[in-house]
């Protein structure tokens, strides 16, 4: 039994065009306000160490230090030498110890690169104490 009728109603009607204006104005403002900031895409800064060793302490045998400067380039020891002398002086610090100890003391603005290839240098020449150390931005 029904005792209300029950009218059919008409399924609402979508104005599309309306929308896609719409769409179209907000797409337009989006696009007009938008900053647009060319950022690098992978910013890389050296850390600072609070644990590294003193410059110059005493210990039973000393280790062999390189500086990395961006300016100045390489120093082993107080040493200044070039890249292509970096290998040779090297292997001529080393002495062909295995266990000698090497500390790289690169500089906040020194570049990835400098440091990498100290670290490629001391695996041709099969060291294996190798640690790496930062300091502030600055000269030697």
């Amino acid at each position: 039994m029904k005792f209300y009728p029950r009218r059919r109603r008409a399924a609402p009607a979508v104005i599309i065009i309306s929308l896609i204006d719409v769409l179209i104005v907000m797409l337009v403002f989006m696009m007009v306000t938008t900053t647009f900031k060319n950022a690098p895409a992978v910013k890389v800064t050296l850390p600072e160490t609070s644990g590294a060793p003193k410059v110059g302490a005493t210990t039973a045998r000393l280790p062999l230090e390189v500086w990395i400067t961006p300016t100045n380039g390489y120093f082993v020891g107080s040493r200044p030498v070039t890249t292509d002398q970096l290998f040779l002086r090297l292997r001529e610090m080393s002495t062909n110890a295995v266990d000698t100890k090497v500390v790289i003391r690169a500089d906040g603005d020194s570049t990835w690169q400098q440091v990498v290839k100290v670290l490629d240098y001391t695996r041709q020449l099969r060291l294996t104490n190798v640690q790496a150390y930062t300091r502030g931005a600055g000269g030697r």
